[in-house]
């Protein structure tokens, strides 16, 4: 046994499985991927531990931290996997799923597709009762109907019930009495109510958040016991931690209650690994890159912290609409996701043009050079064709690849029906799926109203340093860093993040007449709340405490969110207040509009542990151009012409080492190509800096 610090971080994709192993002072002991075991994820998770194990001559009853994320909530509201899930509203308001917000997403699509938002009709109940939005009773709870609903319940066949009832973010006390009624006369039933989940203002958002909560708890519950309970047998006996989509960290137990706080749990732990790289670098201005087997997920990061979010849309009938798919609000990392992976599917439409994505084929049955039962092209199988992916040192060996087999479905699915051949079929494939990642990040950052062009990409992901110059390139960004360990940067990122927990409650009051004692036993309450919650992962470890506000003019219908500063508020906030407010406002919109009231929905706390320490960045050596030994054949990116490429074990550069592309820079767990217009280097502490030639050679 010892008494150093032993960290595991497991994060379950789509595709793959990441597992590292860190020492306490960071030092990544050992990395794996494994491909994802759907039927049961829990044994890929156990393959990649006992490997990192064995690598690092450890045991799994020495680990001291383990922190773990997991795509099986995403995948459940996705795929439709979770439970039958009933509703309880407020009697009068059984179609407010229906209604919605009363506006069609794409005004003029008579083929419109609705949102599924998982609860017909006929599994909408009601109850008798309601809130002012005050707090105050205007009809108490209704107990004779109570056997009624009851026997409603039963006939719907549900599983699992999403209470949200009229103004319960005000006042929670009726849903808390009918969910211990449930408890106690429907024990089998899983209950959520919203003054838990999302005590916030906005019926529609709140009730589908409930919703979405209760359809993947059942799922969740069973799976992190039977994972707990699967490392324990193998003699892990540190609590597990669980990744969480804001960024934070929080325990198995508030996870099993709160499973809707998991979904995008792994791509958020890549954006706490790109801002820790940014604020080692001082780099200001980030585009974060991370793509895996399934999916690209793209996040923009300011002064070393990601853009966050209060809402996403999850499942969206059209994929870029917003509006089209079912609003959760929760604490989030906000980031843009397309299906565009190593697995995504290639193919040929009914009009002759060539598609790739959004459908991937994962893991199972996997590319066709994976021989595990896949037919279909996929963008690995592309990048093989090219010349890209090395079969000897694809995924650490473990995964054996069959670059015919990948030319092969590429010439039957692509290259007959467009009368051309594999590689060129491979190039298409690969253009495409390139430009849309490129295209995403830039309409992501003009949503934000900010440029891509100033921006370094910070990129990871089992096929992210593959693809980074050839997107970088397309969105017009010239400076990539590729960071150590990037084939697993998620799971990395695991190991840098917070415990914390964020409570956010709506109590509205205009700032001119703030009741200022209500506010401050309002905050006074949610610090406990989150720090009851934060205290089961951490223990007795210190907390740093950040308060906010959530502002708009009156009569608006979006709200800014204000820094509060962490101690009560008095009436000498005032004037600051406004001043911060409108300061965000001229930000935002260019001016702030004279004479309007302001007015505050929404009130936040966010409990966590002090971030970890940021070491400072030693300067990078003078660069040396090295030239490789070893050369491979590739299809330049650039302009389709087979070239040799330099074939660079990263383990053999040193700091200040300068490779000039075309080269294939290649690791254990993934390959960065240097295109022919850039250049890579090392810096001071391993991260690759890859730059693009200002002539923009060939």
């Amino acid at each position: 046994m010892t008494s150093q610090t032993l960290r595991l971080a497991i994060d379950i994709g789509g595709t793959f499985t990441d597992t590292v192993l860190a020492s306490d002072n960071e030092t990544i002991l050992a990395s794996t991927k494994t491909l994802t075991t759907h039927q049961n994820p829990a044994d890929g998770a156990m393959e990649g531990a006992k490997r990192v194990m064995a690598e690092s001559g450890r045991s799994l009853n020495e680990v001291t931290g383990f922190i773990h994320g997991t795509t099986l909530a995403t995948n459940a509201l996705i795929e439709r996997q979770g439970a039958v899930v009933a509703t309880v509203t407020t009697e009068g308001f059984r179609d407010i799923l229906e209604i919605a917000y009363e506006r069609r997403y794409a005004q003029y699509d008579i083929n419109l597709e609705k949102p599924d938002l998982l609860v017909p009709r006929e599994r909408a109940l009601t109850i008798r009762e309601r809130m002012a939005a005050d707090g105050n009773v205007l009809i108490p709870l209704d107990a004779s109907s109570i056997d009624a609903l009851l026997a409603e319940l039963d006939a719907t066949g549900a599983e699992a019930v999403a209470i949200c009832l009229m103004h319960a973010y005000a006042n929670p006390s009726h849903e808390r009495r009918l969910r211990d009624i449930l408890a106690e006369k429907r024990p089998s039933l899983t209950v959520s109510i919203s003054s838990d989940v999302s005590p916030e203002a906005r019926e529609f958002d709140r009730l589908c958040t409930t919703v979405a909560n209760a359809y993947i708890q059942p799922l969740m519950e069973s799976y992190l016991a039977r994972f707990a309970t699967r490392f324990q047998a193998e003699g892990v006996k540190c609590p597990i931690l669980m990744m969480t989509a804001s960024g934070g960290m929080c325990t198995v137990q508030t996870a099993s209650r709160f499973p809707i706080r998991l979904v995008e749990s792994g791509p958020a732990g890549g954006a706490i690994l790109a801002a820790r790289i940014a604020a080692r670098a001082g780099i200001d201005e980030v585009l974060s890159f991370d793509m895996g087997g399934t999916t690209a997920k793209l996040c923009l990061i300011d002064n070393a912290r990601p853009q966050t979010s209060r809402q996403f849309e999850i499942a969206r009938a059209a994929r870029f609409i917003k509006g089209s798919g079912m609003p959760v609000r929760i604490p989030v990392v906000e980031m843009i996701e397309i299906g565009a992976g190593g697995g995504s599917i290639a193919g040929v439409d009914r009009l002759g043009r060539l598609t790739v994505g959004p459908k991937s084929a994962g893991s199972e049955p996997g590319p066709a050079a994976f021989g595990r039962g896949g037919t279909e092209p996929t963008v690995t199988d592309s990048d093989i064709t090219l010349g890209y992916i090395v079969p000897d040192t694809f995924a650490e060996g473990f995964v054996k690849i069959d670059p015919e087999a990948s030319e092969a479905a590429l010439n039957r699915v692509i290259a007959a029906r467009l009368n051309t051949n594999g590689t060129t079929a491979a190039d298409g494939v690969s253009r495409i799926v390139d430009e849309s990642m490129a295209s995403a990040g830039r309409m992501h950052a003009v949503e934000s109203g900010k440029d891509l062009g100033s921006r370094t990409m910070i990129a990871f992901g089992g096929n992210g340093p593959l693809h980074a110059s050839r997107v970088a390139r397309s969105a017009g960004v010239r400076r990539v860093v590729i960071p150590p360990n990037p084939g697993v940067g998620s799971a990395v990122g695991f190991l840098f993040a917070p415990v914390s927990f964020e409570i956010v409650r709506s109590r509205y009051s205009l700032l001119e007449s703030l009741d200022l004692e209500r506010v401050n036993t309002l905050f006074s309450d949610m610090i406990d709340g989150a720090s009851r919650v934060v205290a089961q992962g951490a223990g007795d470890a210190p907390t740093q405490t950040q308060r906010m506000a959530f502002m708009r003019y009156n009569g608006q219908g979006h709200e800014i969110e204000i820094a509060l500063p962490d101690r009560d508020l008095t009436f000498e906030d005032i004037k600051p207040l406004t001043d911060a407010f409108e300061a965000e406002y001229r930000k935002q919109f260019s001016r702030p509009v004279p004479g309007m009231q302001i007015e505050i929905l929404n009130w936040a706390v966010r409990v966590a542990t002090p971030d970890a320490d940021v070491p400072d960045l030693p300067e990078t050596p003078v660069l040396t151009t090295i030239t490789s030994a070893q050369t491979r054949p590739i299809t330049c990116d650039v302009d389709g012409q087979i070239k040799q490429a330099g074939f660079v074990p990263r383990d053999s550069l040193n700091p200040g080492d300068r490779v000039c592309g075309p080269a294939l820079i290649t690791e254990p767990q993934t390959t960065t190509l240097v295109s022919t217009d850039f250049s890579a280097h090392v810096d001071a502490i391993g991260n690759l800096i890859l730059i693009q030639d200002q002539k923009g050679g060939v």
